[in-house]
């Protein structure tokens, strides 16, 4: 249990210097500041007294929302968001409880990005605390609130600030201490120090950040202890955006101090590491420590002291700051995601096959209605593993990646597909070769799949020492091989299913969950149906998503409509704004008597609709990308019409949609320019 009013005063924020509040910043004590209601929602009402707005069920229905708009917001130096707020709800768990989200809104996208987002009933003030890396692109930031059930269901913004520097980063001299809390302890519990308060049994110090009794600091004091080892836990905010450097800090320990000080982190699995623990106590006067801090995905900073016995007096700690700059100075290269991962479309990128052979091939093939071309594009190129061709039975084909940092969690992902093996276990299987022991660890490998489908395998690791991931592919007898093919291959830090990560942007869409925005113009047979696996019909349709090759993707079912009948799915309003616009998505068209699939942009006010993008009849047996640009300065949507074809082999499917700002350029694929056959790109501007 977390002590989030009490002990840390987070319930009460006075905002000294409220006239020079920084852009997207507000106390709304007289007013909203440059915040301001959008017209089309309910606006968020100004307390009588000032000091917060709301909105609430007593001038609202469920489900409704209220949005608030900032000015244009420019963060050229790393800045902290900290909104203070608080979510009310009847007694009970309603099914559908309020939430509050915060999104970033920049003027060259169409969509808004979601930062943030809360539904946990409170009945006192939380803060939360989100790092703005440094841009010098101009945003909004647009705060939604929507409520949930309950005849009393509220949503309160107390504050909002943003301030230069780094979330974690505190000097503990506002009430609310940057968002840092104590885990409650009955016994030894971290405490404001310094300013008026006088309720330690201890002689306490003077704060390191003015040196004098008017500032503040943080404090734990052992009079309390019962047990061994107590232990009490300072625990900063969640660091929402990758950050590599040197924290530091100041501490201060009574002399005789019979204590444990260290420092860890902690993330979004529960998981702890040491990155540093007291050894010499230093002197009586203010220590700096300084460690070396990564935090690539969402992690806190845990400072915590473990007393021996009641005498064991206190430990202080104030300023804590954070440098992107190493405290040493280092020879090590930090971890590359690029460098770690290959679509193998200009090459093997970083990595390499063993001296014994080279098992695995890079090849592409060209659109066919036999044989899958590559994950990437369903166009470009891909490797692949021919067991039929080896001389006796066993491993071939180590394909060796990048070395990888020790001591670091991985996330590993990638596409396979398996053709002509009668007996699918361990077909290919994944090792990590520990470089300095020289010792290999198996963490995967097939056990069954679907044959001839692009298949996503993730797999989340951990090794102390440096390591590299190898792919081997196995043939067990001679009479049993087949061909392996291997794609798309990404290392990321982090776990690969993180609980802190957001959902899916509202530019992109994979099916999984849901339909995401889309609409439709009629919802029956004859509509876009959402499914996974095979479609119904043989010999058309994919085998597959595109995704995952066990998720979703939208279809038409071609013998539930007659020769020549539509259906359309429409993209939610996107804003109209200045600059290029790149759709993507994967289409598969397969059958004889495929029809047409068209893309057509239609703007708000107007009757008429215009095509973008068309393909007619068949085109592969593969999951194809097309890259559509498109400029338009006023709100529309995107409409995907499919059009049955001859006969019942004409179902159509699209899948992975993703809007973007930007040209579609910047997005090609190599493959446009090494093969004989370019991939769809259409550029049209209205």
């Amino acid at each position: 249990m977390l002590l989030g009013g009490v002990l840390l005063a987070v319930q009460a924020l006075q905002l000294a210097g409220a006239l020079d509040l920084p852009a997207g910043s507000c106390a709304f004590e007289e007013s909203t500041c440059d915040f301001d209601s959008v017209f089309e929602f309910l606006p968020w009402i100004l307390n009588e007294e000032g000091h917060y707005i709301y909105v609430d069920t007593s001038f609202a229905k469920q489900g409704e929302k209220a949005v608030l708009l900032s000015s244009d917001v420019q963060t050229e130096e790393w800045s902290c968001l900290r909104l203070v707020y608080q979510i009310t709800t009847s007694s009970g768990s309603p099914s559908e409880p309020s939430r509050l989200n915060l999104y970033v809104r920049f003027d060259d996208e169409s969509f808004d990005r979601l930062l943030w987002s809360a539904k946990e009933p409170s009945d006192s003030w939380l803060i939360a605390s989100l790092d703005l890396q440094n841009s010098s692109k101009k945003f909004k930031i647009l705060i939604e609130g929507v409520l949930g059930h309950g005849n009393t269901a509220s949503i309160a913004l107390f504050e909002i600030k943003i301030t230069t520097g780094y979330c974690i980063e505190c000097d503990f001299e506002e009430n609310h201490l940057c968002g840092f809390v104590n885990r409650w302890n009955p016994n030894v519990n971290w405490f404001v120090g310094g300013g008026n308060m006088r309720n330690s049994h201890s002689i306490l110090p003077q704060d390191h950040t003015f040196r004098s009794e008017l500032g503040h600091y943080m404090y734990v004091d052992s009079v309390y202890v019962t047990h061994y080892q107590e232990v009490a836990q300072l625990i900063s905010p969640v660091t929402t955006a990758p950050m590599s450097g040197c924290l530091l800090f100041y501490y201060q320990l009574q002399q005789g101090n019979d204590s444990i000080f260290s420092v860890y982190t902690r993330d979004a699995a529960g998981l702890y590491e040491e990155i540093w623990k007291m050894g010499n106590p230093g002197n009586a006067d203010w220590n700096l420590a300084e460690v070396e801090f990564s935090a690539p995905y969402p992690m806190e900073v845990i400072f915590e002291v473990a007393f021996n016995g009641p005498k064991g007096g206190y430990v202080a700690l104030d300023d804590i700051s954070f440098s992107p700059v190493p405290c040493q100075n280092q020879t090590e290269r930090p971890f590359s995601a690029v460098e770690a991962s290959c679509n193998f479309e200009e090459d093997l990128c970083n990595f390499y096959q063993d001296k014994e052979g080279p098992g695995w091939t890079r090849v592409k093939v060209k659109p066919n209605m036999h044989r899958a071309g590559d994950h990437t594009s369903g166009l470009g190129y891909f490797l692949m593993a021919n067991t039929k061709f080896t001389s006796q039975p066993g491993y071939i084909g180590r394909l060796y990646g990048p070395s990888l940092p020790g001591n670091w969690q991985y996330c590993l992902r990638f596409y396979y597909a398996i053709y002509g093996f009668l007996k699918m276990s361990d077909t290919l299987a994944v090792y990590i070769f520990e470089e300095n022991h020289m010792v290999q660890d198996k963490i995967w490998s097939v056990l069954e799949s679907p044959r001839g489908v692009w298949m996503q395998a993730e797999i989340t690791f951990k090794k102390p020492m440096p390591t590299k991931v190898v792919f081997m592919s196995l043939c067990k007898s001679f009479w049993d091989c087949g061909l392996v093919a291997l794609d798309d291959i990404t290392i990321e830090l982090g776990s690969c299913s993180s609980p802190e990560k957001l959902p899916t942007p509202p530019g992109e869409c994979t099916f999984e969950q849901d339909e995401c925005a889309f609409t439709q113009e009629r919802r029956n047979r004859s509509s876009w149906h959402r499914r996974r696996g095979e479609t119904p019909t043989s010999y058309t349709g994919p085998k597959g998503d595109h995704t995952t090759g066990v998720g979703y993707y939208m279809y038409i079912e071609a013998s539930h409509m007659v020769y020549g009948q539509k259906a359309r799915l429409l993209s939610r309003p996107l804003r109209g704004v200045t600059g290029k616009h790149c759709l993507t998505l994967f289409y598969h068209m397969y059958g004889a008597g495929t029809g047409l699939l068209n893309v057509y942009l239609k703007k708000e006010g107007d009757s008429e609709e215009s095509l973008l993008w068309r393909r007619k009849g068949e085109q592969s047996i593969s999951w194809l990308r097309v890259l559509i640009e498109y400029t338009c300065e006023r709100r529309h949507q995107i409409i995907f019409e499919a059009i049955r074809g001859v006969s019942i082999r004409s179902d159509i499917a699209i899948d992975d949609v993703k809007f973007q700002a930007g040209s579609c350029a910047e997005m090609e694929d190599i493959t446009q320019h090494s093969s004989g056959y370019s991939e769809d790109l259409n550029e049209i501007e209205y």
